[in-house]
C-alpha cells in the first residue's frame, strides 16, 4: 500500500492522533502574555502577536478601524523606514500576513530559525513605536476601498455576510462589517486613529506566541529586551448590548449586482466560541455539508439535481456564534424548494439520532481536521493565541479534541432542537439586481 493511502486508512479508521504539543507561558510586567512552543525538528519559527481588537470594538460611526490598523501597522516605525517592512522580511527569508475578524486583529512572521531576534524586534517596533501620520493614514484608505471594492463591492455574493449580520443582530456590534464604511474612515481625524492605537494596541491587550526552532532561555531574554520596556496602556473594558431571542422568523431580501443565480441564506444567532453548543454546531455543519457524502450535498446536489452548492458551517465569535446553512439553486428550482429541503434535514437531527455509522465517521472527520489545523508551526501559534484569548485555557490545543470526542448523539439532537428552530432564523433571498422591481 502507498504511504499516502495508508494514512489516510488510519485517519479514517480513527487511530491518527494529535500528538502532544508542549508549551511555556508567562506574563510580562506589562501585561503581555507570551507563549512560547519549542519544536527543533525544522529550522523555522513563527513570532506572532494577537491583539484583542475587532470590530466589535468600534465606535458605530468610526467602523472599519481595526481592520484598517492591520493595514496602517505595515506602513513603518520609528526605526523601520516607511515602505520597508516587506523588504526586510523578504530579504531575510521570512514571510508575514495580518488578518482581522469581529473579534481579533493577527499578525504573523515565518522567518528562518537564525532570524528569530528580527522577528521579535520587528513585533516589538510595531507594538512600540508605530508612525501614524496622515501620509499613512491617506496611503491605506486608498488601499482599504480598493480592497472593498474588489472583495465586497463588485465581487459576486461579497456582500452576503454583511446582510446576513445586518438581518441577525439588532443591538450588539456584530451587526458592523469588518471592513467598515467608507464614508466612516473618510471622515475620521488623525487624532482619532492614534486614540485607537493607544488604547488598544498595548502589551496588556495582547499575546505575542513564539513556536518553532528556538531555544527557550535565549528566547526570553529577548522578549524581554525588546519587549519588556513597553508601557501598559488603561485596561480595556468591555460591555456590549444583549440581544434579545428571536422567536419569529426573520425574513429578507438584499441584490447584488455581480450575480445571475440567487442564493438561500438561513442562518441562526447561536451562543459564543467558548461554549460546549459551539462545538456541537461545528460537528453538525460537518455533518450536513463537509464532503460529497454530507447530507445536504448528497441529497439536494447529487440526487436531486436541486442545487449548484451547500455549505453549512458556525462562524463562532467571542459573543455570539452565527450558525449559517446556505444553498445555490440549479435551474428552475425556487428558494422556497431549498428552503423545505433544507428545513427537512435539519429537523432531521431534531427528531432522530444520527446514525452510528455517521457518528463514527463525524469523530473520524473531526480528528482529521483537528491533526491537519496543528500539523505545521504556524498553525499551532494561531491556536495557541486564540485558546488563551478565547478560552482562558492554552492547553486546549491538547485536549479540545477530546471535549469533541465526548459530545454525543443525543447531545447533537438536542442542540439541534435548541437552537436551529426554523422561528428562531433568518431566511435571506440574495438576489440579482434585476429582480429587484
Amino acid at each position: 500500500m502507498k504511504k499516502n493511502a495508508l494514512l489516510l486508512g488510519l485517519i479514517y479508521c480513527g487511530w491518527l492522533t494529535a500528538q502532544q504539543v508542549n508549551f511555556e507561558e508567562y506574563d510580562l510586567p506589562n501585561g503581555l502574555h507570551v507563549i512560547l512552543h519549542q519544536d527543533n525538528s525544522v529550522p523555522i519559527v513563527t513570532t506572532s502577536v494577537l491583539y484583542h481588537v475587532g470590530s466589535k470594538d468600534e465606535n458605530p460611526e468610526r467602523t472599519g478601524f481595526a481592520h484598517f490598523f492591520e493595514h496602517l501597522l505595515f506602513e513603518g516605525t520609528k526605526n523601520i523606514e516607511k515602505g520597508k517592512w516587506f523588504q526586510i522580511v523578504t530579504a531575510n527569508g521570512g514571510s508575514n500576513n495580518a488578518y482581522t475578524t469581529d473579534d481579533f486583529t493577527y499578525y504573523y512572521e515565518n522567518f528562518p530559525s537564525n532570524n528569530l531576534k528580527l522577528g521579535l524586534w520587528m513585533e516589538s517596533e510595531r507594538m512600540l513605536h508605530p508612525v501614524i501620520d496622515q501620509k499613512g493614514v491617506d496611503t491605506q484608505n486608498e488601499v482599504v476601498k480598493e480592497e472593498k471594492r474588489l472583495s465586497y463591492d463588485n465581487s459576486p455574493y461579497g456582500k452576503w455576510e454583511e446582510m446576513v449580520k445586518a438581518n441577525l443582530f439588532k443591538v450588539h456590534p456584530y451587526k458592523q462589517t469588518t471592513i467598515g464604511e467608507m464614508a466612516h474612515l473618510d471622515a475620521a481625524t488623525l487624532e482619532e486613529f492614534r486614540a485607537f492605537n493607544k488604547k488598544y494596541y498595548i502589551p496588556n491587550n495582547a499575546v505575542l506566541t513564539v513556536a518553532g526552532d528556538l531555544d527557550i532561555a535565549e528566547t526570553k531574554q529577548w522578549i524581554a529586551d525588546y519587549f519588556g520596556s513597553i508601557p501598559p496602556g488603561t485596561a480595556i473594558e468591555r460591555s456590549f448590548p444583549k440581544e434579545e431571542p428571536i422567536q419569529t422568523t426573520i425574513r429578507a431580501e438584499a441584490f447584488d449586482p455581480n450575480i445571475q443565480v440567487p442564493a438561500l441564506f438561513m442562518a441562526y444567532r447561536t451562543p459564543g466560541r467558548n461554549t460546549r453548543v459551539a462545538r456541537v454546531l461545528n460537528m453538525i455543519s460537518t455533518y450536513l455539508s463537509q464532503g460529497k457524502s454530507s447530507k445536504l450535498y448528497k441529497k439536494l446536489v447529487d440526487k436531486k439535481k436541486m442545487a449548484l452548492e451547500v455549505a453549512a458551517f458556525n462562524i463562532d465569535n467571542e459573543d455570539y456564534g452565527t450558525y449559517v446553512v446556505l444553498a445555490l439553486p440549479m435551474g428552475e428550482t425556487s428558494l422556497e424548494t431549498l428552503t423545505a429541503e433544507m428545513s427537512n434535514e435539519v429537523e432531521k437531527i431534531q427528531t432522530e439520532l444520527i446514525s452510528e455509522k455517521d457518528y463514527q465517521k463525524l469523530q473520524n472527520q473531526f480528528e482529521s481536521n483537528f491533526v491537519n489545523s496543528n500539523s505545521s508551526i504556524e498553525g499551532i501559534a494561531n491556536s495557541l493565541a486564540e485558546y488563551y484569548t478565547f478560552y482562558g485555557n492554552t492547553n486546549l490545543i491538547n485536549t479540545e479534541l477530546e471535549t469533541y470526542r465526548s459530545i454525543t448523539r443525543e447531545e447533537i439532537r438536542k442542540v439541534a432542537q435548541s437552537y436551529l428552530q426554523s422561528n428562531q432564523r433568518l431566511e435571506l433571498h440574495y438576489l440579482p439586481k434585476s429582480q429587484k422591481e
